[in-house]
């Protein structure tokens, strides 16, 4: 018994001793520039080639991937205004002595503010295709211009210019990603997302 104690202890140090030099091995750069075989750089060129045939994809992925994002937030933002901006104004619900006047002119103002985050936000994607780049770029300034309107809303201060621009913008938005194959439709936000 007194044996293979001694015999435990080699044993285990051999086991850790394989386990670091193979864990030492699988952390180690594989086809990095100090190795002497031709594998590493063959390794490398084809990592290269497989990158540069996988590019076109990945673009076209990405261009579809900014549609997308811009379709989800346009549509959005038509919703948000359409439903908390334009209906209580055209029903004169923001006019004074309006049955609902105060609830309309919160949820006006944190539609206003939303509808302007998800404009910025489509905006922002459109960058990622390049014919909706081109439609939406000159709307920037349009888009800008509704920074202040969320407060404009909730004081009830917004006229029928202000809810015209903000009609206008939206329908810039979506006639421009129409244009460019990226078809906005409303999409009524919930209460939480508009709070959130």
């Amino acid at each position: 018994m007194t044996r293979s104690v001694p015999l435990r202890r080699p044993l285990v140090a051999l086991l850790l001793a394989c386990a670091v030099l193979v864990s030492a091995t699988a952390c180690g750069d594989s086809g990095g520039s100090g190795s002497a075989t031709g594998a590493g750089v063959s390794t490398g060129a084809s990592a290269s080639a497989s990158a540069s045939a996988a590019s076109p994809s990945a673009s076209t992925e990405k261009q579809r991937l900014a549609k997308t994002r811009f379709v989800a937030n346009a549509g959005l933002a038509a919703g948000a205004t359409y439903q908390w901006i334009v209906k209580p104004y055209r029903a004169g619900t923001f006019k004074k002595g309006a049955e609902g006047r105060t609830f309309a002119l919160v949820k006006a103002g944190l539609a206003g503010g939303f509808a302007y985050n998800r404009l910025k936000a489509a905006a922002e994607n459109a960058k990622g295709d390049p014919l909706l780049s081109k439609a939406v770029a000159p709307l920037t300034a349009a888009i800008e211009s509704l920074q202040g309107m969320a407060t404009k809303l909730r004081n009830g201060e917004a006229g029928e210019g202000d809810i015209g621009a903000f009609e206008s913008v939206i329908d810039s938005i979506k006639s421009a990603g129409k244009d460019a194959g990226a078809e906005v439709k409303d999409k009524v936000p919930s209460t939480s997302q508009l709070t959130g």
